[in-house]
């Protein structure tokens, strides 16, 4: 593959590429220079339908003998294969998920390979399901029962752009695992290394159907997909009002949801810290990905004793972030992924400046990138609660910043807002760190760090960043419905009617 081609793709369905039914294509954008540098296809309803009846069809072969009813080692064998297959191509997929998203070269190489290690830890979850099998409950004299883990059927999976791959590989590795056939529904703004994981499937030898790829607008491919009544459950991950239509489309067919929605998470730094450490994973917090991440730790509450210090120094560390085309040695901070998105920063920034708020550093184009929507990493000070950019998620490059003095005060400030994905808290207090832990509503709590995250740990979130969980040992459950056997073993009649002369 040279390595500024993007692959001219069609639509995955049943196992071969497939034109688009209606004929339309995407561009692809590349974020850094803003040119067109491909196409992906556009699916529609129609290209919806055909690939829920390829994956509804690829359940039900042979009686479900050739995959839902198969053994799990023989999922985990195509597991690993195509973690063995991205691996392989790990320099390409880095390199087409950089031009295509914006992420620096050195992220995504990183995801790559987060995104083998994820198929291979589902590939180990496969194999364990076979053990988890028929496992018994106890229950009265004359009775005997064993549980089945079955899997759920066709699922729908619509994936976000800042991880293009990687979180697709969040919901294809466990649902395969289960034994389910998937349509996967990516951004329409970064596809490229979707098409690409069908293309690995292709080459594996994935049976037909057991993965479909529709790329397309969110719209005419994902909302047909989230209401489509042949399918059993949607997994999205996204923004939270396009959670609540998934909501409602899958409603009416009473089809269970995971969501992982956004977030407006805090990173608490107390006055005991190491500040150069603590002044580093809180940038990284909020600046990993170019600040495009729904668990972004982006409300610093920073203790007023050493607010002054820290604040100096963050902005000292900023500016030091090397911003350039992603695919530069070194890069740390790319563009956003859209025009769109981009804008949409920038009215943020400016708004918080109207009412009243300090843009210390950053909040616009660095001057030696004249293309390209880049933004400087953004630090924001004179913040109140009320204020628009501490209550909504920006989904870019900036932090805001409010000082707190007493440990009561910084977890109200913690919590004051509607999401809960993640916290963070910085101290050389362990027992502090613990008490915070225990205090911060949100699914992910990270303790003198921030954004780290392990396929073997669950992920998700309370209030408005969803509910459900992925990864973890209970990612593959997901995926599964129970059904439990009941046999009666007694030889004796049941006697609750009376025999009929």
């Amino acid at each position: 593959m040279a390595w500024l081609t993007i692959p001219q793709r069609q639509l995955f369905i049943d196992g071969e590429w497939r034109a688009p039914a209606l004929g339309r294509r995407l561009p692809v954008v590349n974020p850094t220079t803003e040119a067109a540098i491909g196409e992906i296809p556009a699916g529609t309803s129609e290209d919806v339908d055909a690939a829920v009846a390829a994956a509804r069809a690829a359940l039900k072969r042979n009686r479900g003998r050739d995959w839902s009813r198969a053994p799990g080692a023989l999922r985990a064998k195509y597991l690993r294969a195509i973690a063995a297959k991205i691996i392989e191509r790990k320099s390409d997929l880095a390199r087409l998920e950089s031009l295509d998203c914006g992420k620096p070269l050195d992220e995504a190489a990183w995801d790559m390979d987060d995104v083998a290690g994820c198929f291979e830890y589902f590939a180990g979850h496969a194999e364990a399901l076979d053990k988890r099998q028929n496992s018994e409950v106890s229950l009265p004299e004359n009775f005997k029962c064993h549980l089945k883990k079955e899997p759920i059927g066709v699922v729908g999976l619509i994936t976000p752009w800042n991880y293009p791959l990687l979180m697709a590989t969040w919901k294809v590795a466990p649902a395969l695992a289960a034994g389910c056939t998937a349509v996967l529904k990516p951004s329409e703004l970064a596809s490229v290394t979707c098409l690409e994981l069908a293309d690995v499937c292709k080459e594996v030898g994935l049976p037909s159907g057991v993965l479909n790829v529709v790329t397309g607008l969110g719209p005419e491919a994902g909302a047909p997909l989230s209401s489509h009544p042949d399918v059993d459950k949607v997994a999205f991950t996204g923004s939270y009002e396009t959670g609540k239509k998934i909501m409602i489309a899958a409603a009416p067919t009473v089809k269970p949801v995971t969501l992982e929605l956004g977030g407006k998470s805090p990173i608490v730094v107390f006055d005991d810290v190491d500040i150069e450490k603590a002044v580093e994973w809180t940038l990284f917090g909020c600046f990993w990905t170019n600040g495009q991440i729904c668990s972004a730790t982006s409300r610093l509450l920073i203790h007023k004793d050493i607010a002054k210090e820290f604040v100096e120094r963050m902005v000292a560390w900023s500016k030091n972030i090397k911003v350039s085309d992603p695919l530069e040695e070194g890069c740390r901070l790319g563009p956003v992924v859209s025009e769109g998105q981009y804008e949409k920063i920038k009215k943020f920034v400016s708004n918080a400046k109207s009412e009243g708020a300090t843009i210390l550093t950053g909040g616009v184009r660095p001057k030696h990138m004249e293309k390209g929507f880049f933004i400087e990493p953004t630090i924001i000070t004179d913040i109140n609660t009320s204020m628009e950019i501490w209550r909504e998620e920006v989904f870019g490059p900036v932090l805001c910043v409010i000082e707190f003095s007493t440990e009561d005060e910084a977890i109200e400030l913690a919590n004051d807002t509607h999401y809960g994905l993640a916290g963070a808290v910085i101290s050389g207090d362990r027992e502090r760190c613990q008490r915070l832990a225990e205090e911060i509503n949100a699914g992910c709590i990270w303790v003198n760090c921030s954004q780290p995250c392990f396929c073997q740990a669950p992920w998700g979130g309370n209030k408005r960043s969803g509910f459900g969980r992925e990864l973890g040992e209970g990612g593959i459950d997901n995926y599964l419905s129970i059904k439990q056997v009941t046999e009666y073993t007694s030889d004796e009649p049941w006697g609750w009617y009376k025999s009929p002369a």
